[in-house]
């Protein structure tokens, strides 16, 4: 596949994959009004092709497609390099948004949804995802470190495979280790938004550790503080799931 070119807001690739021609025209439209460079794919195996002729810088991709759903086209895609991705849901069924967050999807919107509110949910994901300053330090903690700059993650050495939620949530805990944060916090800090489902935390949280923890059923680093949310302590014996 096509190397994944440095970030620029300007000009970014956005790969929109629907099988509703009029969902995917309105969102193509938006997005190129936006300022964005849009491929469409109707279909999981065309996206993928799209994909490896031109790595998208973000990918837009309905969780109901025909034949290959979104969520194997999600792992698929994830196979060859990281790539943000928007997913659509047909319905507000929970189910489908945990699925979707589980294979790795960054962010979820509902269909029926504003085209307005989904080029801001691209733009919030792309900013996340642009390479930290150079200023940035390298962070480190019990057997941790994050590099920012080059968005790189290690655990006693070896890289940890993390979407950009993930990275930027054991960032902001290596950030600021010790102290309890709420869900919604940490929704604001990590995700930048004032409101949102929640269970995103939660399902982020909970794929986080199953990365960094030795026992994932028995999370030591990434702690629940119940009746307030989660805490980072890096020096801390055997955690409370």
């Amino acid at each position: 596949m096509e190397q994944r070119p440095p970030h620029a807001e300007a000009g970014a690739r956005v790969l929109v994959v629907d099988d509703d021609p009029t969902v995917a025209e309105i969102v193509t439209g938006y997005l190129d009004r936006a300022g964005y460079v849009v491929d469409r794919a109707g279909d999981g195996p065309d996206a993928l092709a799209r994909a490896a002729a031109h790595w998208p810088d973000l990918v837009v991709l309905d969780l109901m497609l025909p034949g290959m759903d979104g969520l194997e086209v999600c792992r698929r895609m994830r196979g060859h390099g990281p790539v943000p991705v928007i997913m659509l849901t047909a319905r507000g069924d929970e189910d489908d948004r945990i699925l979707g967050l589980e294979v790795g999807a960054d962010d979820y919107v509902t269909k029926p949804f504003s085209p307005r509110e989904l080029v801001l949910r691209v733009e919030s994901v792309l900013r996340r995802a642009r390479p930290a300053p150079a200023a940035s330090g390298a962070l480190r903690a019990a057997g941790l470190s994050i590099d920012p700059a080059a968005r790189r993650a290690t655990k006693s050495g070896a890289e940890l495979a993390l979407t950009i939620r993930e990275f930027d949530l054991l960032a902001f805990f290596l950030r600021h280790p010790g102290r309890a944060y709420a869900r919604e916090e940490l929704m604001r800090e990590v995700w930048g938004w004032d409101f949102g489902d929640l269970s995103t935390v939660t399902v982020h949280v909970r794929r986080l550790r199953g990365k960094v923890e030795d026992d994932p059923a028995r999370p030591r680093l990434i702690q629940t503080v119940w009746g307030v949310g989660y805490r980072f302590d890096p020096f801390a014996g055997a955690g409370e799931e």
